[in-house]
């Protein structure tokens, strides 16, 4: 299982997550960071520095953020980056697009689906 990032991290980007990743399986999007589920092994090192608390485990995903699993996965294909598995980041591996449900994104009370 693979860590996700949620919307806790819209416009935070802090960036603490991507320091502490040893695979560095975590990319920066334009108002947020993405995790890529094939990269990831689950250390959990992102969610212990994480200071808005946006990253889960898979598996304990809240209800309302369970769009932010397939938003994630999406970041990195055809439709947003079509980086694919780029095999850890990299100053090569950072955009300005986020996934359509994070760019349209208003807020707490908006409802994200991974369209």
């Amino acid at each position: 299982m693979a860590y996700v990032i949620a919307s806790a991290c819209i416009d935070v980007k802090d960036g603490d997550c991507q320091t502490a990743c040893p695979v560095e399986c975590i990319y920066e999007g334009g108002r947020m960071m993405y995790i890529h589920p094939d990269e990831c092994i689950s250390c959990g090192l992102c969610l212990s520095v994480c200071p808005v608390q946006a990253i889960f485990d898979e598996a304990d995903l809240p209800p309302h953020e369970a769009g932010f699993l397939a938003i994630n996965a999406e970041f990195f294909g055809p439709a947003v980056t079509g980086w694919g598995s780029p095999g850890g980041s990299s100053p090569k591996y950072v955009t300005d697009r986020d996934h359509p449900a994070v760019a349209g994104y208003s807020g707490p009370a908006a409802s994200v689906d991974a369209a």
